[in-house]
């Protein structure tokens, strides 16, 4: 909070921030307005709710903090990673909700998309930025639309991939130290997300479709990437780690093929050694690079997946119930502090432990402190005192009366929209 407070303006919002963010760290079932003004002991949850949608503060600029915040924490040259996740909600008043495919159902559904950015070095990993994507049709050409929810006025359409692109470019100009961006295939078959990080000078490794057609040996005819693999020998195969997963390191064969006209461009290939699934990305780098270096960037690539996770799980990211733009970007970034304050806990209560030559098998050692573990630990330092039964009744009251009111108005509305013809 030392490090946010000058973000805020006033006493009372910078109050409120902290005790919402003190609310995301808990055991809170439902990280919402409702239940977090519960846990920091306030009568209603007007704090909450003017702190997310009307109180004078910045999340850009709070965004900038936690950017910082991770990158002092987790170290510099680490990996760019670009991914979405999607918020299943009901009703169509909610900023750039429509029907669309989420992979968090895995089928479409009516949601919100936000396109993130994260960070990830041996220390950790965590998300450093956010755009809530807005569907063109839908939205972008719906001004009284846009308006209701508080979206602005100047804001054009947007593909997912250039948002991505406009978080890399601002924490590259913010100062982050990258050598590397990676993503899933949404974003590795764009070609101008290629070509602007080829601009930039930042290396990549995208996954792309088997379908995807490359030229190799100067050939004027592309080949698709997945005849390409049928073609390779043996001997092309090479066994590497791609990083280490829960039950241990995760083993692939892998085999990479330079591709145009320079040496620095490649196709690489991932075969599962079980199924024989194979997997494809394309690669640039502005230096010579080895195979041992593109298989470590594809296996980080799911680290934001893993972000996703903790972000949903421990800190709230998708428990909140609220409409505005301003809001979801401000619950939002406070989720994605709090994720940022867990992992850089972590990171720095798990320094890399030295060989011990008297001891060597440390097979018995608990392993290292997670987030969850940490987040744990936290609510019982900072449990609030017991609250008292007169406390648990007015809550009690308080919610069963707004959602009467909420019934009567479902109600009103059926009435007056009269019978289905």
């Amino acid at each position: 909070m030392a490090r946010i407070a000058g973000r805020f303006g006033r006493v009372e919002p910078r109050a409120t921030a902290r005790a919402y963010l003190l609310g995301l760290l808990s055991a809170t079932e439902r990280k919402n307005c409702w239940q977090l003004a519960e846990q920091a002991g306030l009568a209603r949850p007007g704090p909450m709710q003017r702190l997310l949608r009307y109180a004078r503060w910045d999340a850009d600029a709070l965004r900038d903090d936690v950017r910082a915040y991770v990158v002092d924490h987790l170290g510099d040259d680490g990996v760019l990673i670009v991914d979405e996740t999607g918020f299943v909600k009901k009703g169509s008043m909610s900023a750039g909700v429509q029907r669309q495919y989420t992979g968090t159902a895995g089928r479409i559904e009516n949601s919100q998309v936000g396109v993130f950015l994260a960070y990830a070095t041996e220390r950790g990993r965590a998300l450093i930025d956010r755009r809530l994507y807005l569907p063109e049709r839908s939205w972008c050409s719906d001004p009284e639309r846009r308006h209701a929810a508080g979206v602005p006025e100047d804001l054009p359409f947007a593909t997912k991939p250039r948002l991505a692109e406009e978080m890399i470019v601002a924490a590259l100009d913010a100062g982050v130290t990258a050598s590397w961006v990676t993503g899933d295939e949404a974003y590795g078959q764009d070609p101008q997300l290629r070509a602007r990080l080829e601009r930039i000078g930042i290396g990549y490794v995208m996954a792309v479709a088997c379908s995807t057609r490359v030229r190799i040996n100067q050939g004027r005819t592309p080949v698709r990437a997945d005849v390409l693999a049928d073609r390779l020998p043996a001997s092309a195969w090479q066994r590497h780690s791609a990083g280490a997963g829960a039950k241990g390191p995760r083993y692939y064969d892998w085999a990479w093929i330079h591709i145009g006209t320079g040496v620095h461009r490649h196709l690489l290939i991932r075969r599962n050694r079980t199924t024989g699934e194979l997997a494809f990305y394309l690669c640039w780098s502005p230096t010579q690079i080895t195979l041992h270096e593109l298989v470590r960037v594809a296996g980080v690539r799911w680290s934001v997946e893993e972000c996703f996770q903790a972000a949903k799980s421990q800190v709230g990211l998708d428990h909140y119930q609220v409409r505005h733009w301003t809001s979801w970007h401000r619950h939002i970034t406070l989720a994605m502090l709090a994720l940022a304050f867990l992992t850089a806990l972590a990171a720095d209560a798990n320094p890399a432990r030295p060989a011990d030559p008297q001891h060597p098998d440390r097979s018995h050692d608990p392993i290292i402190l997670t987030v969850p573990e940490i987040r744990h630990l936290l609510v019982a330092v900072f449990a609030p005192p017991a609250m008292t039964a007169a406390r648990l009744l007015h809550w009690s009251t308080w919610r069963r009366r707004h959602q009467a009111a909420a019934r009567r108005s479902h109600y009103q509305r059926r009435s007056t929209d009269g019978p289905a013809g």
